[in-house]
């Protein structure tokens, strides 16, 4: 009531300043009485951002494309569970499980081994899953040996961002109040892996509540800083670190992140991964914590595009307890990829990258040079992060408002944590709102930024993993098109490009119109089978 006087007091007079604070009371008892309200810690908003893409020049579909993505060189089946394999791609282990070269339950074995043994080098591990693996793993090889495997994610070992619920386990968004919150449902992803043979062999550590209470440094995370298997004294990135780091360390053949703004690119990026961003809706939610209700998209970090792209067949199609997922469609190229495609460098985004992320990114354009006619564009004008950082704010003070109205902020890790939840109230309802009327423009201007190229090539960062003691609030004032695309839903892939002087792993991002995903992997897989960097792995001593 205070800062309304404050604002339009002089306007009133005491009669109607009288009307006014009943008005606020009013408001006051209606939002006491909807606190009453018990609402699941899953339940979303009853809204539904679509994103946008309207006159695109490719085909659609309403099942997705059945891409014929021949095997990578040197993608021999695996033999033999040892450390020289524990970095195969999913393609390599689903060969070998077929030929008899080794059982589920031994390949489950063996990664939660690896996880136990060397997870907690990297803090990468939230919780193992032995009893669900093994079961899992045995069925696995019920079917298989019967003839019967779901596809190539048979027996295939994962691990899971522990933001989604696994029913038996904790799922605790990362947070020490919700260490021993135990979940009794399977989140949607978790139910459809398990529906196409996938293992789940843990839960993997992230940055508290997603980084939804404005941390500023590695250490975030209820489970300690995420590192870089690549430097221990680096951050693997968030906040889906975890994923990052179990991957890249070969303790599990891929994982499931999440993404608002950076949380599966920047893992990727620092840690020498595929990542891949869906376009939102692509990818139910329900049994998720959420940061952005209408921002929040889920998908995979693997080692090779081809391994992405089995991932998120498994998981994308309709939830019914998530409204988003009933606009998605594909869409694919018209024309091979051997023809000459349109491409374009964001030059503003490469240009401010470090020397190393610079170079590399242009020895890995020489090779998409090969694909067709490469343009510079610049990047999109536009209040692309003051939207999306005010809807986010909006959406994340009702995820977090039971934690922050109870105190159990004061429990987080990161100390900026303990306060992050406030400052967020100070958004109004018509400030929000008038942030979402925002977003369809500037969505319409983005596709139109992107409408004349098959896809758009940048780094997703501008530097290398950097180390843990590092205020890193400044790091991320270079998002090359994250704003933008994490706004308006937009998918992305990482791919690695290469180690810089200090062996860090160095990456190059390709986006593109919404629903795009096909094109994406089509692109990165023609590029990995032409290179070999998502065949590096760190030297683990």
């Amino acid at each position: 009531m205070a800062g309304i006087l404050a604002k339009f007091g002089g306007r009133l007079d005491e009669a109607q300043k009288k009307t006014v604070r009943g008005d606020v009371e009013a408001n006051y008892r209606r939002a006491l009485r909807l606190r009453k309200q018990d609402v699941d810690d899953f339940e979303g908003p009853a809204t539904a951002f679509v994103p946008f893409a309207q006159g695109l020049p490719h085909e659609q579909f309403q099942d997705s494309p059945r891409l014929v993505l021949e095997p990578l060189p040197g993608g021999e089946p695996v033999k033999n569970l040892d450390s020289s394999t524990a970095f195969a791609t999913i393609d390599q282990l689903s060969r070998g499980l077929r030929a008899g070269h080794f059982s589920a339950v031994e390949l489950a074995e063996f990664y939660l081994d690896r996880l136990k043994n060397l997870g907690p080098r990297f803090n990468c591990v939230a919780a193992l899953t032995r009893e669900t693996a093994l079961k899992q793993a045995a069925a696995a090889d019920k079917r298989i040996k019967a003839g019967l495997a779901l596809g190539p994610l048979d027996g295939i070992p994962y691990g899971a961002k522990d933001l989604l619920a696994a029913r038996g386990y904790p799922t605790t968004n990362g947070c020490k109040p919700y260490l021993k919150r135990v979940v009794e449902i399977d989140s949607n992803v978790v139910r459809r892996l398990e529906a196409a043979g996938a293992v789940l062999v843990a839960k993997l550590a992230m940055v508290e509540c997603a980084g939804g209470l404005g941390y500023r440094q590695a250490n975030a995370s209820a489970f300690g800083p995420g590192l870089t298997p690549y430097d221990t004294k680096r951050w693997s990135g968030g906040s889906s670190s975890g994923s990052g780091s179990a991957v890249a360390a070969g303790l599990v053949p891929f994982a499931i992140g999440s993404e608002t703004w950076g949380s599966i690119t920047t893992p990727a990026s620092y840690c020498g991964l595929t990542g891949l961003r869906p376009t939102y809706g692509r990818v139910g939610r329900s049994g998720a914590y959420a940061l952005g209700y209408t921002l929040d998209k889920i998908g995979p970090m693997a080692r090779t595009a081809a391994d992405a792209w089995q991932v998120l067949l498994a998981i994308a199609g309709p939830d019914d307890a998530d409204a988003s997922t009933r606009f998605a469609v594909w869409r694919d190229l018209k024309r091979p990829i051997e023809r000459p495609l349109k491409l374009a460098v964001l030059k503003e985004g490469v240009a401010k990258a470090q020397p190393a992320q610079k170079a590399n990114f242009e020895k890995a354009l020489a090779v998409f040079r090969e694909f067709g006619e490469v343009e510079e564009i610049e990047t999109p004008t536009g209040t692309y992060a003051d939207v999306l950082l005010t809807i986010l704010a909006g959406e994340s003070v009702s995820a977090f408002e039971e934690m922050v109205d109870s105190g159990a902020v004061t429990a987080m890790t990161a100390p900026e944590d303990h306060i992050g939840g406030y400052g967020d109230r100070a958004v109004s309802a018509a400030e929000f709102v008038r942030a979402q009327r925002l977003r369809g423009p500037l969505c319409r201007a983005f596709d139109t930024h992107l409408a004349p190229y098959d896809a758009v090539l940048t780094v997703p960062t501008a530097q290398t993993a950097p180390l843990i003691d590092k205020d890193f609030g400044s790091e991320f004032s270079h998002k090359s098109l994250g704003g933008p695309g994490n706004l308006c839903g937009t998918p992305a892939l990482v791919l690695p490009t290469g180690l810089d002087g200090n062996g860090l792993p160095t990456s190059l991002q390709i986006d593109c119109r919404a629903f795009g995903e096909a094109v994406l992997v089509r692109l990165g897989h023609a590029f990995q089978s032409r290179t070999e960097w998502h065949r590096q792995s760190p030297k683990l001593t």
